[in-house]
């Protein structure tokens, strides 16, 4: 990653739509109560600064929010899910956890760091990739998965995993979701238990 990538700007400030979405989220909570509504303002201001959250940023959130900085910072640094540096324009997280580990996440992990050059916590040169190893993203059923930005890629195999990222790189469309066709997180071999209680009613019915 370039060094001008890695300068903080002298300020920050949303944007007036950013701002619009900012202000919806605090009336959420009741009065004395905007607090709470720090951690999706926190998302808001990181899509606004391409990926990551500066410290102008932080301090802005505390002043629209009316709380202490040391605060904010607290919840930014306490959730993988903040960035506190900058990122390259697609954010692959594997996940690890013991479900995705049990069906093959070293291999999804390895095939990352081999196809794109680089280890977990690393940027590529061209600052288009930056590699994180994560703890459950919630879709332990479709497991091995992993996130890039705000999509999910699951049922994953090292050839899978390498082809999305060869994909992105050259800016072709990537299909997201499962990667053999599962429906939803339905069992591989469609429903079971549903379908059979389907039949028992048509059977009654009739």
């Amino acid at each position: 990653m370039n060094d001008d990538s890695k300068q903080e700007p002298a300020n920050f400030e949303f944007t007036r739509e950013f701002l619009k979405t900012a202000q919806s989220h605090i009336k959420k909570y009741p009065k004395n109560r905007q607090s709470s509504a720090v951690m999706p303002l926190l998302d808001l201001a990181q899509r606004q600064n391409g990926g990551w959250i500066p410290k102008p940023a932080i301090n802005y959130v505390a002043n629209l929010l009316g709380m202490p900085s040391i605060r904010v910072l607290e919840v930014a640094t306490f959730y993988t899910m903040y960035n506190l540096e900058p990122i390259g324009q697609f954010h692959v997280q594997v996940c690890t956890n013991l479900p995705c580990w049990l069906r093959g996440s070293n291999d999804v992990l390895n095939s990352c760091k081999k196809c794109l050059g680089i280890e977990t916590g690393e940027t590529t040169d061209d600052n288009l990739f930056t590699l994180s190893e994560v703890e459950c993203l919630g879709a332990c059923v479709n497991a091995p998965m992993m996130q890039i930005n705000d999509n999910y890629y699951e049922d994953l195999t090292s050839e899978t995993t390498e082809n999305i990222l060869f994909n992105l790189r050259e800016g072709a469309d990537v299909k997201t979701g499962s990667q053999i066709g599962r429906n939803s997180c339905e069992p591989i071999n469609g429903l079971t238990s549903l379908q059979h209680m389907k039949s028992n009613l048509i059977v009654e019915d009739g």
